[in-house]
């Protein structure tokens, strides 16, 4: 019997998110450049006859049935699409905040697609997981290989992967969900019109300074409509604002998740700290981006 396989299933940050305009479709064009944080979910994957799912930590509660949790989604997309496909159970530790702007549930999507394609010996560029991944959810392909990239169009189109400096941040979420459909309607986009706004600013490696000032020249288009569905994001922007060292505060995806972040781990500890004494209620997390 093979040996059960695990992963880690990291929050995926949206450093920068950038509205170009609704298509006539009706999906929303966007660049973003993504980062993975330090902290997420945990899978594991023990081979067996079937596909199933048992969900436990922290959100546990949170994380949906198995009618609508995308782990299982994933594998049900793959099983479809790959004949005879090795499966099992997956073993979800679920730590993330649920409907936060940072990819949670998608990220748990790919790494059952990173573990199933691990056990059957397929290479994560096959036809049938590239599939998987994108009819599962929009976030989900930029997920499936989880490094720094810019991320384009509804999110299927991939830049190639970045090396960038390690970020030191602070994620909080006010533990509210905020869901994302809400934020695109209070964003007010017709099908056709464009967001005006300044380009996208290049990015590369180099220095952590250098990629602070192309994140500053930057923005989260979401970020006013989302404040306007949930005041609370407009409280949590503030608070780690206030922190000391604070170099840059934004929201991640369509929120509720801030991030600040800061020159080395010892501040963002500290910030971390800080916000945690004054919201007590809140996830607060100290990590780094890459």
């Amino acid at each position: 019997m093979p040996q059960p396989l695990a992963t880690r299933a990291p929050a995926k940050i949206n450093l920068t998110l950038h509205v170009l305009g609704r298509r006539a479709d009706g999906y929303h064009d966007l660049e973003s450049l993504v980062a993975f944080a330090g902290t997420g979910d945990d899978l594991r994957l023990e081979p067996g006859p079937a596909l199933a799912l048992r969900v436990s930590g922290p959100t546990a509660s949170l994380a949906g049935g198995d009618a609508d949790n995308l782990v299982l989604k994933a594998g049900r997309l793959l099983t479809e699409r790959f004949e005879g496909l090795a499966v099992g159970t997956f073993h979800l530790v679920k730590r993330l905040p649920v409907a936060a702007g940072i990819g949670g549930g998608s990220s748990d999507a790919a790494a059952a697609l990173r573990l199933l394609a691990r056990l059957n010996g397929l290479p994560l560029s096959h036809p049938a997981i590239r599939e998987a991944a994108r009819l599962t959810g929009a976030d989900v392909p930029v997920c499936l290989e989880p490094q720094a990239r810019m991320m384009r169009g509804a999110g299927e189109e991939l830049g190639p992967a970045l090396s960038l400096p390690r970020l030191f941040s602070v994620l909080v979420n006010p533990r509210v969900p905020v869901e994302t459909p809400a934020v695109f309607k209070a964003l007010g986009l017709q099908a056709g019109q464009a967001l005006a706004g300044e380009p996208h600013p290049a990015v590369a490696g180099g220095s952590a300074g250098s990629l602070l000032d192309a994140l500053k020249a930057a923005r989260n288009d979401l970020e006013p409509p989302a404040g306007r569905v949930q005041p609370l994001i407009g409280e949590a922007l503030r608070l780690v604002s206030e922190t000391q060292g604070c170099r840059l505060v934004r929201m991640s995806g369509s929120g509720a998740t801030v991030f600040g972040l800061y020159d080395d781990c010892e501040t963002a500890a500290a910030a971390s700290k800080r916000i945690a004494a004054w919201r007590p209620d809140w996830w607060v997390k100290a990590t780094s981006l890459r």
